[in-house]
């Protein structure tokens, strides 16, 4: 698709609901509108001569594609991929993280690992090869609603997603999933389950995966309030630089009696592959590459951002304002190094293909959520004040009477001016104040799952890829060197021993 191809796309009758009104149209939407365009930029981004090689590969079949919707079967293509994806981040300054290629971390690795989905393995080389061919933008939903998470999905039976009814030309399914980051603006809607369900009972009626399109009769779209419209009617771009063109709105898809054509599904009362696929068929490790080299695009913005802010303050060369920037870079320095580290030093993976290091990728998912509250804080800190004491909006700027008392008061140093650094200060507060700042800050704690499950997921691969007994052993190692009656080999001296040669 083309820019214009994939907003045209986009008017195809699906269910939208905001504010109590359905809506007609979302790339016309105050919305959506903005976000929609800033997704269309991606599109256009691989007809570009200048990026097209960064960015695109050719297929088995000989078309062209995103190199992440291609599985790699070498570190250079892994590294490549990570490029690709850096490059189309860049479009939003990292601000955007549920963009086309964070679902090709699933669809990418569907044809190498077909054969985990037994019974519908056709279905998975199909998505793979269409995944390529059409770069669909797909959202996913595989968390179940917040209400009684302790009990097992039987319980919930009303609410979960689930098969209803069994049919020759599919499954209908019903129930209600959560969360379809930029859902009003995606093709498609990929339901899962997120880690493995207590289904109780026998019942394997959730024991489901597969793929919807959103103007499936009977799909919902609720979505959260729009940051984007708010900025539309409070302000302009130069107030909300960020929400009015990068609110990825969330959204509750809600399921109500959707047929799904056997051909979309990936599996179907099978407890095992349901439970499994996640950490099973390399999307574990294509995702956390996705997120982390978005993260890291995202810190090269932040670093910039406080650079520039301090500068206009006349702080940048305070020891303190310094060592807070020296922080931030090196925070930057240490994703790129992950993502770089997980693509040059890959997994081997099914049928020739190669994966993002997992151990690796346990660190970025462990340490970008308290990385980001930890900036948020230096930019609280060190720009401090600067940040609240700024005009209402951009018709301050605007109005004869006032402009002369802006212009004298609000001005940086080094003959910045005022409009230039209430400009950026805008900026800031919008990337870590506003409702979409403050939601951007949600988005990244909770990113890769829940605080302790991210952690429990590093202990549990280490032990799993048996890094647990080697790290013991290596105790061990230390601990055979002495007892009780001193040390066990000739290499040092016991207290009581004199002096000798040991070469």
């Amino acid at each position: 698709m083309t820019g214009k191809e994939y907003l045209e796309s986009l008017n195809d009758g699906r269910v939208v609901y905001l504010n109590g009104e359905k809506i007609a149209d979302v790339t016309t939407h105050p919305a959506y509108r903005n976000a929609a365009r800033s997704i269309s930029l991606l599109y256009d981004a691989l007809h570009d001569p200048k990026k097209q090689d960064i960015l695109t590969t050719t297929t088995e079949e000989g078309y062209r594609t995103h190199k992440f919707f291609k599985a790699s079967e070498s570190a250079e293509e892994l590294l490549g991929a990570r490029d690709a994806m850096a490059e189309w981040t860049k479009l939003s300054y990292g601000f955007m993280g549920r963009t086309p290629d964070y679902k090709a971390a699933f669809t990418g690795s569907l044809g190498p690992y077909a054969d985990f989905y037994k019974g519908f393995e056709d279905n998975a080389r199909r998505w793979y090869k269409k995944a390529q061919r059409e770069m669909p933008f797909c959202n996913h939903t595989i968390v179940n609603p917040q209400l009684d998470r302790d009990q097992p999905l039987h319980k919930n039976k009303e609410v979960f997603v689930r098969a209803v009814e069994e049919r020759d030309d599919g499954v209908i399914v019903s129930g209600a999933k959560m969360v379809g980051t930029s859902a009003a603006l995606t093709h498609y809607n990929f339901v899962a389950n997120y880690s493995p369900q207590d289904l109780g009972e026998g019942d394997q009626s959730h024991a489901l995966i597969f793929f919807v399109p959103m103007n499936a009769p009977g799909l919902k779209i609720v979505s959260r309030q729009s940051y984007e419209e708010m900025a539309t009617t409070l302000g302009t771009p130069f107030d909300y630089p960020l929400s009015s063109r990068f609110d990825e709105n969330d959204a509750v898809i809600v399921l109500d009696n959707v047929l799904i054509p056997w051909e979309d599904i990936l599996t179907y009362k099978n407890v095992d592959i349901a439970n499994g696929f996640r950490p099973k068929t390399g999307w574990l490790n294509r995702y956390t590459f996705q997120g982390c080299t978005r993260f890291a695009v995202k810190l090269d913005f932040m670093v910039g951002l406080l650079i520039k802010a301090t500068r206009m303050a006349g702080t940048h060369n305070f020891r303190g304002v310094q060592a807070n920037i020296g922080e931030v870079i090196s925070y930057r320095n240490m994703f790129w190094a992950i993502s770089t580290a997980m693509a040059t030093n890959p997994e081997k993976g099914a049928n020739g293909v190669v994966l993002p290091n997992s151990t690796y990728a346990t660190a970025y998912r462990t340490f970008a959520p308290t990385v980001w509250p930890k900036i948020k804080q230096i930019f609280n800190s060190v720009v401090a004040g600067g940040l609240i004491s700024i005009p209402s909006s951009a018709k301050d700027f605007q109005n004869p009477e006032l402009r002369p008392y802006l212009d004298m008061y609000y001005k940086g140093s080094g003959g910045v001016s005022a409009e230039e650094r209430i400009k950026l200060m805008k900026l800031i507060w919008d990337s870590i104040g506003t409702e979409f700042g403050g939601r951007n800050e949600l988005y990244e704690m909770n990113y890769a799952g829940n605080n302790e499950g991210i952690r429990l997921d590093a202990l549990k691969l280490a032990q799993t890829k048996g890094e647990t007994d080697r790290y013991i052993d290596f105790v061990d190692q230390a601990m055979s060197d002495y007892d009780l009656d001193g040390w066990t080999n000739d290499t040092w001296l016991n207290p009581d021993q004199k002096e000798k040669v040991l070469y």
